[in-house]
């Protein structure tokens, strides 16, 4: 019996149907162990020891194993071909070894390319043994990430409170955003124009560039004003023009090679608008594959890989189906080859593809993301091998007889379309790929002016970054590695210290404080290039030139010590660091040229960045006497215009006013008699910049009272609380679904959600509703639920959770059972063991205690989460 080890549990199914009755196929689930999310699980001291620890779910995967390998002669690792993968092999050997079941067993390592029959025999046929190479490089990898995050985290915590973490990559990445950011910020727009003029030269007319002005040749900026831009018009008007050269050249551009991890992430972007972490996500489906013909096939080949070749047989199957679909004129006369420009190439596997090029997108039938990625790689793989597009660019002189005024007219024909008949690559700048087609012109030809035009323009600043362009910037530098960007991104979305409006990165005020510090305190570790070399030296340790402990001596040697001298610096000189850097985001200059560090409040004090419990925020130096604080970011022409009155309460007469603190957005009312003045906050999805006076005197006249509950007639009131809008009776709080049912509910509609939360023991997920019905497993419904968090499927006593860009109407029933089966293998229910476990005890009082302390942790717990 020979037994087969993958990571997924369908890819084990999909592969036990093609090894036969002699192979037991079994999931790992991924990694078996893991370090620790504690101080002291690598340990620097002991020579960078790791403590690796093996989770509840994880010991019941590898016990199964363990048990089958027992019985077995022949052990087969066939994880993902790529650095994690082998490093998931070597951890389960690891562990098996522990259990001390390889005696006489045979261990193999085998990695495919692509989930099909012929490349898994291919790959069954050519075992090799684990790569302790690879295994090294993931040591090194881990370690570091390891102790960068343990160690600098906490200095994080302890300078900077409200600070959620720091990372070796997540940091650099998290900088590339806020510089960018800076460059917006002190960016200053100039104006310029251009002359352009329409011509005839007895011809059609064509339109011409003015390009030298009073004999000097032109740069973007040199006409700076419109009485220039006068100027130059008139001497174009007035000029002798004549048409000085007509030069054609051809030209061709070249189809781009197939898709890499990264350059996949970035045109899914661009093209389908998918997150990094989508796009992984659909592609993880698509390379373990659908049913075809009653048999599971992989689709695409491997999506972690830097490669951008392809093997000679997919080589060939492309040029076939070219000439098939678009004829022999797409078919170049050779194969084209293609090299990788990434900085740090490494995992020599090859490019993105599908398994079969026969097998055409449009005779598929996939869901809508499978069938969008699936047709993108499709069509990128296939044009690679197609023709050369061919271009004619025609460029014309215009001048006046002495050089003094001159324009120029580019023209560019199309002669052939070659690959860009199946494909063209998408762009961040969105440049335009039309033809501009020119007359036929001649020589010596006098040329008329029959129109000018004189265009004003201001210079932009450089654009924010979208997913496609940070994740080819991060490429550029050589940060990280493409396999971890889309969780790397998603770890700052996650943290807060960006997100994305309009596609685009902008950071929040946390994650600027944080590499404000880090540029300061800790320069070197957030270094494009120091960063960019560490990869490099990884690569090294993966192809055995340089040893992984070394690496990591050399590196915690410097580290230690930076933190070490960091651990004296007082906050206060943490803060004048931070006012200094970050000046031109929190200070920004003002039009009226007065002091942007001059409180507004007082007239007298100075602003200054101060911390608290929930991070930085602005205050008066003159504090106490004035309390005036806001938050980091100025207002704007988007925000409300500053602290203002919004309107005067009908009832109290008194102000309602709109303040900016530390804390966001919130309303303000002082009432007689009253030491402190009662407050609001802005709920979210209201913009206080347009904030109406009635919903003024609404959120200012909260708690709302609905009416007395018919049973006892105590009050039922509506408010907006930490948790989010509520309806509250007696002891009881219930979540209700928005802001505007505050304002709106009725008393039947109040005592019936307050039944319904009393009646489900006080949990928060009892109104969850069913959003779609997948059918039935095992004779038990499966559903998709609406929660608190987002949709799930429902089981039996199983919720699981969708990954995050899953549109629940796009989920098949197979598709849940696998997240089911996922979230049960990891212990969804960890109560019940220690429930089972009591029994065990055999003294009568033991049995007691055991059976009150859960019931009693339950009621608090349920009470906890209710109020």
């Amino acid at each position: 019996m020979n037994v087969v080890v993958v990571e997924s549990p369908a890819k084990a199914k999909t592969i036990n149907k093609y090894l036969g009755a002699d192979y037991t196929v079994l999931a790992s689930f991924g990694h078996v162990r893991d370090l620790p999310a504690k101080d002291g699980s690598v340990k620097p001291d002991e020579d960078f020891e790791m403590a690796w620890e093996i989770d509840t779910a994880s010991a019941k995967r590898v016990k199964a194993i363990a048990d089958a390998v027992r019985e077995s002669d022949r052990l087969i690792l066939a994880t993902d071909p790529d650095r994690e993968g082998e490093a998931i092999s070597w951890h389960l050997l690891e562990a098996l070894q522990k259990r001390r079941v390889l005696k006489d067993v045979t261990v193999q390592r085998v990695a495919f390319n692509a989930i099909t029959k012929p490349a898994i025999l291919e790959a069954m046929a050519h075992p090799r043994a684990v790569d302790m190479e690879l295994v090294n490089a993931y040591l090194a990898r881990r370690a570091l990430d390891y102790l960068v995050g343990f160690t600098l985290s906490p200095v994080l915590w302890r300078k900077l409170p409200g600070s959620r973490s720091a990372g070796r990559v997540q940091s650099v990445a998290l900088r590339l955003i806020c510089d960018r950011e800076l460059e917006i910020e002190k960016f200053r727009s100039e104006e310029y124009w251009t002359v352009d003029a329409d011509l005839t030269a007895n011809s059609d007319s064509f339109r011409a560039k003015l390009v030298t002005l009073g004999g000097k040749k032109l740069q973007k900026l040199s006409i700076k004003d419109r009485a220039s831009a006068n100027a130059a018009v008139e001497a174009v008007n007035s000029a002798n023009l004549s048409i000085t050269g007509v030069e054609a050249k051809p030209a061709k551009r070249n189809p781009p090679p197939p898709f890499t991890t990264s350059t996949l992430q970035q045109e899914a972007a661009r093209k389908l608008g998918f997150s990094a972490t989508r796009t992984m996500q659909t592609a993880q489906k698509l390379y373990e594959g659908v049913t075809l013909g009653g048999e599971t096939t992989g689709l695409i080949t491997y999506m972690r890989t830097d490669g951008v070749t392809m093997v000679p047989e997919a080589v060939s199957q492309a040029r076939d189906v070219i000439g098939k679909e678009h004829g022999s004129l797409y078919v170049p006369s050779a194969p084209r080859h293609y090299a990788s420009k990434a900085k740090n190439a490494q995992e020599a596997h090859e490019a993105i593809r599908p398994t079969s090029f026969s097998r055409l997108p449009e005779k598929l039938s996939l869901d809508a993301d499978m069938a969008r990625l699936y047709q993108l790689i499709w069509r990128r793989a296939v044009a690679s091998q197609m023709e050369s597009a061919r271009f004619e660019r025609t460029t014309v002189d215009i001048a006046s007889p002495d050089g003094q005024t001159a324009l120029r007219a580019v023209g560019t024909v199309q002669l052939f379309d070659g690959f860009l008949a199946l494909y063209q690559e998408g762009r961040d700048d969105e440049e335009d790929e039309g033809e501009n087609r020119l007359p036929k012109l001649t020589q010596g030809a006098a040329a008329t002016v029959a129109k000018t035009h004189a265009d004003q323009h201001f210079t932009q600043p450089p654009p924010r970054f979208t997913e496609a362009s940070l994740v080819k910037r991060m490429e550029e530098l050589g940060i990280g590695r493409p396999s971890t960007y889309a969780s790397t991104l998603q770890v700052l979305r996650d943290r807060e210290y960006v997100q994305m409006e309009k596609n685009r990165f902008h950071p929040f005020d946390k994650g600027r404080v944080v590499i404000a510090f880090l540029e300061n305190f800790f320069a070197r570790y957030v270094e494009y290039d120091f960063t960019a070399s560490l990869e490099t030296q990884l690569d090294k340790v993966s192809a055995g030139e340089l040893d992984w402990k070394q690496l990591l001596r050399d590196f915690w040697t410097d580290f230690r010590a930076a933190i070490d001298e960091i651990g004296e610096l007082r906050i206060t000189n943490v803060l004048d660091a931070l006012n200094e850097a970050l000046a031109p985001h929190i200070f920004p200059e003002k039009e009226d040229g007065t002091d942007p560090r001059l409180c507004p409040s007082c007239k007298e004090g100075t602003l200054s960045l101060r911390l608290g419990k929930f991070g930085a925020f602005l205050g008066c130096s003159n504090h106490p006497d004035c309390s005036f604080t806001r938050q980091m970011s100025p207002p704007g022409e988007d925000d409300a215009q500053g602290d203002r009155v919004i309107v005067q309460h009908p009832e109290t007469g008194k102000d309602v006013e709109l303040k900016n603190g530390r804390f966001g957005w919130y309303l303000q009312m002082q009432l007689d008699g009253e030491d402190k003045p009662k407050r609001s906050s802005i709920p979210k999805g209201w913009d206080a910049a347009t904030l109406t006076e009635e919903q003024a005197i609404k959120l200012i006249d909260l708690p709302r009272t609905v009416g007395e509950h018919p049973d006892d007639g105590q009050p039922i009131t509506a408010n907006i609380g930490r948790y989010g809008p509520y309806v509250h009776h007696d002891k009881t709080y219930a979540n209700i679904p928005s802001v505007e049912e505050v304002f709106e509910i009725g008393l039947n509609r109040a005592v019936s959600v307050i039944a319904d939360k009393r009646a489900n023991g006080g949990r928060r997920g009892a109104t969850a509703s069913a959003l779609k019905e997948l059918g039935e497993h095992d004779g038990k419904p499966v559903r998709i639920m609406s929660g608190r968090y987002g949709p799930y499927v429902k089981y039996e006593k199983i919720n699981a959770t969708l990954p995050k860009d899953t549109d629940p109407e796009s989920v098949t029933l197979e598709q849940a059972m696998e997240w089911v089966e996922a979230k049960a293998a990891k212990g969804g229910k960890k109560k019940a063991p220690a429930k089972k476990k009591a029994p065990a005890k055999k003294k009568a009082p033991a049995k007691k205690a055991t059976a009150k302390k859960p019931a009693a942790k339950k009621t608090a717990a349920a009470k906890d989460k209710a109020e």
